[in-house]
C-alpha cells in the first residue's frame, strides 16, 4: 500500500512491498504507516510551513527533532508564531477530558502530535490537541500540556506550551490552602525568567475550597501577565464557556489593536483587564463557543462577528462535593447548590444578630467578611424600615456594584439566619439568579432524612 505523495517525487513510503506487509502484525503496520521519508530538511518543511508537525495519519501528526522535545517545540513556536490555547492541570487530570468533550461537541476528534528523534525515530513525547474551525476558515489548536513523556520532557513541554500560547488556562483541583503558594511558585519563576511571550492566563478552580483570586494576583505580580480567576467550575461546559468568552474578548482586542479603556473596572474576580497583544499576534481567530457564551460576548463587545461553530452541551462531570451533597445537612446542601449557580463567586450563611458565619462556599470574599458586612447591611436596612414605619421583617436586597452583584435574603425555615452572596456581574444575570435562589427554598420543604 503506497502512501499519498503530497510533496511530489521527493516523498516515498517507508513500508515494505504489499506481499511482505500482509505478513506483519496489524499493530506494526499502523506504526510503519505513520512515518514518511524525505530527501532533506527543506523538502520536509516546504509543504506545511504553517503547521507544527506533518499529518501522517488519521488525527495524527509527526514532528522529527534533533534536540529534546521542549526546546524543539519552542523553536517551532518562535518560527511559526501560531495562535493557540494551552490547558494545564494542577492537582487534577481534567485537561484531556475537557479536550474530549470539546471534540465531541464540535463533532471532531482529539488529535495527537508525536515528537520523534530525527535519525532514530524513537518517540520523545506525545501531545493531544483539538483543532477548531473558525469563521475565517483557519483552525485554532487547543493543546493539553499533559504529555506522554518522561518527567523532564513533560515539564519542559508544559512550560513551553503555557509560555508561547495566546491564552493559557490552568485547571486547579483540590489544593490545600497552605500549599497553594508553593505549588504555583515554579510557574511564577518561569513567567519571570522567560521566555514568556504569552500575556494572558486564566485560572479555573475545580474545587470550591480553592481561594485562587489572591493567588492569581500574586502569580501575575512582576510578570506583565494578566491573570484572571473564574468562579468555581463544576462542568466541562462551564469551563469551556469561560475559556471561549475570554478568548472572544482577546480576539476583539486583537482586532482593535488597543487595550481596554483605563477607566473601565476589572471583571469581578478576574484581576486586571487584558492588554493589547504583541504585534506577532495580530491574526484573528475565534474558537467555537456555546450559544449562550456567544450571546454574552456579543453583548459585552458590541461587535457583530461571524457566527462561530456552535458547540453542543458537554456532559456534566460532578465534583466530589456535588456527589456528597445528598449526605450533607440542609444548610450545607443549600450553600453547595448556591455555589453552583452561574457567576457565583462566594456565598455565606450567617447569624443576623451576631454576624457569625455558619456555612460558606466559594472564593474571596471569605466567610467572615461576608457575614460581618452582610449583618451590617441588614441592620442598616432594618433601621431604615422601622424609622419609616414600614415594618420589622428581615429585608431582602439585590445590589449592583461596579463589577459585582450582591444578594441578601433570609434563609427559609431558619429564623435569624441570612444568606449573603456575591456574583460576577460579567457572567451572572441578577434577575435570573434571584429566581434560581428563590426556587431553592423548596430544599427546606423536604422532610429530613
Amino acid at each position: 500500500m503506497n502512501l499519498p505523495n503530497p510533496g511530489g517525487s521527493a516523498w516515498t513510503a517507508s513500508q515494505p512491498p504489499d506481499e511482505q506487509a500482509a505478513k506483519e502484525p496489524e499493530a506494526w503496520q499502523s506504526t510503519r504507516a505513520q512515518t514518511q521519508i524525505v530527501r532533506d530538511e527543506d523538502a520536509y518543511l516546504e509543504a506545511e510551513q504553517k503547521d507544527v508537525g506533518r499529518l501522517v495519519g488519521d488525527h495524527l501528526r509527526e514532528l522529527f527533532v534533533t534536540c529534546d522535545a521542549g526546546p524543539a517545540m519552542q523553536q517551532q513556536f518562535e518560527h511559526l508564531h501560531p495562535e493557540f490555547i494551552a490547558i494545564h492541570d494542577v492537582a487534577t487530570h481534567s485537561s484531556r477530558k475537557l479536550l474530549a468533550g470539546i471534540a465531541a461537541a464540535s463533532k471532531g476528534a482529539v488529535q495527537k502530535l508525536v515528537i520523534r528523534r530525527q535519525g532514530h525515530g524513537n518517540t520523545l513525547a506525545t501531545l493531544e490537541f483539538v483543532e477548531l474551525p473558525t469563521a475565517e476558515g483557519k483552525a485554532l489548536r487547543v493543546y493539553s500540556t499533559e504529555a506522554d513523556a518522561d518527567t523532564t520532557s513533560r515539564h519542559a513541554l508544559a512550560r513551553t506550551l503555557l509560555g508561547f500560547s495566546t491564552l493559557s488556562v490552568i485547571l486547579v483541583g483540590d489544593v490545600p490552602g497552605h500549599s497553594i503558594t508553593g505549588i504555583f511558585k515554579p510557574l511564577h519563576d518561569d513567567m519571570i525568567t522567560g521566555p514568556w511571550p504569552n500575556r494572558n492566563l486564566l485560572l479555573l478552580p475545580l474545587s470550591p475550597a480553592n481561594a485562587l483570586v489572591t493567588q492569581g494576583m500574586e502569580l501575575g505580580r512582576g510578570t506583565g501577565v494578566n491573570v484572571r480567576t473564574t468562579p468555581h467550575v463544576t462542568r466541562p461546559a462551564d469551563a469551556w464557556n469561560f475559556i471561549s468568552s475570554t478568548w472572544g474578548r482577546l480576539r476583539q482586542e486583537m482586532r482593535s489593536g488597543a487595550s481596554p479603556a483605563s477607566g473601565s473596572p476589572p471583571a469581578a474576580g478576574y484581576g486586571a483587564q487584558p492588554k493589547g497583544l504583541a504585534a506577532t499576534r495580530q491574526s484573528s481567530f475565534a474558537p467555537p463557543m456555546a450559544q449562550g457564551a456567544l450571546q454574552r460576548s456579543a453583548q459585552e463587545t458590541g461587535h457583530r462577528s461571524s457566527a462561530p461553530l456552535p458547540l453542543r452541551p458537554m456532559p456534566p462531570v460532578p465534583s466530589q462535593s456535588s456527589r456528597d451533597a445528598a449526605s450533607l445537612d440542609p444548610l450545607s446542601r443549600y450553600v453547595q447548590q448556591l455555589s453552583e449557580l452561574t457567576g457565583m463567586v462566594s456565598v455565606c450563611i450567617f447569624e443576623v444578630a451576631t454576624g457569625n458565619d455558619l456555612r460558606h462556599a466559594g472564593a474571596s470574599p471569605g466567610p467572615e467578611d461576608l457575614a460581618t458586612h452582610g449583618s451590617d447591611l441588614l441592620a442598616a436596612m432594618l433601621t431604615t424600615s422601622r424609622t419609616l414605619g414600614l415594618g420589622h421583617a428581615l429585608p431582602e436586597a439585590a445590589i449592583t456594584l461596579g463589577a459585582h452583584h450582591l444578594v441578601l435574603r433570609a434563609v427559609p425555615k431558619h429564623p435569624g439566619l441570612a444568606m449573603h452572596a456575591v456574583l460576577d456581574k460579567t457572567h451572572a444575570n441578577l434577575t435570573l439568579a434571584r429566581l434560581q435562589i428563590m426556587r431553592m427554598d423548596a430544599l427546606f420543604e423536604a422532610p429530613s432524612s
